[in-house]
């Protein structure tokens, strides 16, 4: 990448990386790598994102006029790629990555200048009211219903697999206004806090024993239309707007580096007094440097994107589509190499499956604790976000033309 940064560009580089230095302070780093879930959780969040806010760099994204620090998307991929090579924690992406940007488009005036603010500096935790038991990646067969009554909407359903709901004090979500003519054409885009009556948040502990995700349910909300984003019943061009900031974006390729290189360390490390894995393995090795070699491709393909957009090209309405298949596929593959490699010490990870709890001491050496718990929670990566088959049916109609 040295090659083809600008002068600005590396002085840009190393002042992130001094910030990083300064201000990644070693709790912060043993508390991010307990971590098994997508994004950091609450107290930990709340911490980088004060970080982050202070210094001006919670919204890479987002241009100067909203409060961004109007980055080009060269200076944005910097940024991603020095915060994963620096194990920084991952901010959520429902508030800042998604909804934010939602607004700005399709926003009024009162609402930017009422919510946009407070995303900044994390006044507002964002969850995400999408899926629903029957309608996970076929978002338009929703059926959680909101009902005009004057000034308000009365919401009556469920949202699932809501992440962070737990944490989050504020929820955007897709309800169905209307049963007429296409499915799409009746979805309306709402705003409401979650502290309002008539909201009833239950856990789902997942596989990995983290508390990640959650649903929802809707029991005579009433959400004020003032917190509607567009017009009623145009909620579905909303939806597909975030969708493309949801799927398209992020940085994986340092963080997937990164995961090879602990598979890599771990099975070369002698567990018992045995040959190592590493050395008593040549399947695993040839596996794990054909990973290497596709994840390096997945890198050089995340910079390139990030040059091209820097340079006013168009990168193509498919490129996010084999991101989040290229992505989701290596990651999956990463952890399941990494739990090969720990052997016997794979099974103790396992802390909420197990019942020891997240914050119990592990069982094994330090490199053993949360492995396991990845390999769990990455199942569901060819699920969330949209799954494998709508992202083939994607390129199939964008790039096939079928």
């Amino acid at each position: 990448m040295e090659h083809a940064l600008s002068p600005e560009d590396l002085a840009f580089r190393d002042e992130v990386r001094a910030f990083l230095a300064e201000k990644l302070t070693p709790d912060l780093r043993a508390a991010n790598a307990r971590q098994a879930g997508v994004f950091a959780e609450g107290e930990l969040n709340r911490a980088w994102h004060a970080i982050l806010y202070e210094k001006g760099w919670i919204a890479p994204s987002w241009p100067v006029e909203h409060g961004g620090p109007g980055w080009s998307p060269m200076q944005r991929h910097i940024f991603a790629d020095e915060c994963a090579k620096a194990d920084a924690p991952v901010i959520p992406a429902m508030g800042l990555q998604m909804c934010g940007p939602v607004l700005m488009t399709y926003g009024t005036a009162e609402q930017k200048a009422f919510f946009l603010p407070r995303m900044l500096s994390g006044e507002h935790y964002w969850c995400q009211g999408y899926s629903e038991p029957q309608s996970g990646s076929d978002l338009a067969s929703l059926q959680c219903k909101a009902v005009r009554d004057g000034d308000h909407y009365v919401v009556d359903g469920t949202k699932l697999w809501t992440t962070h709901a737990h944490f989050a004090n504020w929820l955007f979500l897709l309800v169905r206004t209307s049963t007429e003519g296409k499915p799409q054409a009746g979805i309306t885009f709402l705003l409401t806090p979650m502290d309002a009556p008539g909201i009833t948040v239950q856990p789902i502990i997942s596989i990995s024993g983290e508390h990640e995700v959650n649903q929802v349910f809707f029991d005579g909300l009433r959400i004020p239309v003032a917190n509607r984003v567009g017009e009623e019943n145009q909620g579905w061009t909303v939806a597909k707007a975030l969708l493309e900031f949801e799927r398209g974006g992020g940085v994986m390729g340092s963080r997937l580096v990164k995961m090879v290189d602990q598979a890599r360390r771990i099975a070369q490390t002698e567990q018992a007094g045995e040959l190592s894995f590493w050395a008593s393995s040549p399947d695993f090795r040839r596996r794990l440097l054909e990973l290497e070699m596709e994840v390096g491709g997945l890198d050089h393909a995340e910079r390139n994107v990030a040059a091209q957009l820097s340079a006013g090209r168009n990168i193509g309405d498919a490129t996010a589509s084999v991101l989040k298949l290229t992505v989701s596929q290596l990651l999956q593959r990463a952890t399941e190499l990494t739990l090969e490699a720990l052997g016997c010490y794979a099974a103790p990870d396992q802390r909420g499956a197990l019942g020891y709890g997240a914050n119990s001491p592990p069982i094994g050496p330090d490199y053993a604790v949360t492995p396991t718990a990845k390999y769990l929670n990455s199942r569901a990566a060819t699920i969330y976000g949209g799954s494998q088959e709508v992202q083939h049916n994607i390129l199939a109609r964008v790039v096939l033309g079928l």
